[in-house]
């Protein structure tokens, strides 16, 4: 059977848009009339996606996120009145050892004048503390987690961890020995004169 003896080949014309029933036209008049639709069903698609995904999103991620319960848990209040000057309190935050230092102004006076050549990681005291007096830090050690001795080592009003000779100065920085970093600084706020909330 030839290609010749089918006889009544079926027309579409009707089903065709508009836009291509006449052969003379280019097919790049009419490319935006005939891809309308494709465009309006990938819209279409784009949003019942980032439907699905929020509903995803607030269905199963959102209960593992931290419940206000616990989020209060993460933060501890300090009264630093009970802090003598030149001394150091040691808290439990998140379960990890909490140095608060009242600095004399001597300390102050004396970590501001530390050039920041002679300092492995260097940091400014001011960039240290929010009050010049108080030098609130992390008490591990960043070389292998240990705690740290306060008011000892080599750098008068700082810290040292016997565990492997590391010192830190009375801003907690590391001033010698095999400490990573120095002593992290947690984000805290200062609630009225004698009080900090850490966390």
């Amino acid at each position: 059977m030839a290609h010749t003896d089918v006889t009544n080949v079926p027309d579409f014309t009707a089903d065709r848009p508009d836009s291509t029933k006449n052969p003379n036209s280019r097919s790049r008049d009419s490319n935006i009339q005939r891809k309308m639709f494709s465009y309006a069903a990938m819209f279409a698609g784009a949003v019942v996606a980032t439907t699905g995904t929020k509903y995803a999103l607030k269905s199963f991620v959102m209960p593992l996120a931290p419940t206000e319960k616990t989020l209060a848990e993460g933060t501890t209040e300090v009264n630093l009145s009970s802090i003598p000057e030149g001394k150091n309190l040691l808290v439990k935050w998140r379960n990890k050892p909490l140095f608060v230092k009242h600095r004399t102004a001597e300390e102050i006076s004396r970590e501001r004048s530390v050039p920041m050549s002679s300092l492995r990681y260097p940091e400014r005291d001011e960039d240290r503390v929010q009050r010049d007096e108080w030098l609130i830090c992390l008490g591990v050690c960043t070389h292998l987690g240990c705690v740290p001795i306060a008011d000892s080592g080599d750098y008068p009003g700082g810290f040292y961890c016997p565990c492997h000779g590391s010192h830190f100065d009375a801003s907690g920085r590391l001033r010698r020995g095999p400490g990573a970093a120095n002593l992290e600084v947690p984000n805290y706020k200062f609630v009225g004169d004698n009080t900090v909330i850490i966390g």
